[in-house]
């Protein structure tokens, strides 16, 4: 994901990628809340959920990064 294994830009990276994981959390939220029938609507919640996994994927990776090899 990253070509750099800077510590600042890998936690620069993460506080975006949770911002996002929480803005998404909310929207999903008030879709629901919503309770349309609307098939568009159903369409964008799915994409909204597989969009929050994949970041909590990435987040979950770079969180890994982050975390120093210690020796065997």
């Amino acid at each position: 994901m990253l070509e750099n294994d800077d510590p600042a830009i890998i936690a620069r990276r993460l506080g975006e990628l949770r911002l996002e994981h929480r803005d998404l959390d909310a929207a999903i939220v008030r879709l629901v809340a919503l309770g349309s029938s609307d098939p568009h609507d159903d369409l964008a919640l799915k994409r909204m959920k597989k969009r929050k996994l994949w970041l909590k994927d990435c987040i979950a990776r770079l969180e890994s990064a982050l975390i120093p090899d210690e020796p065997a």
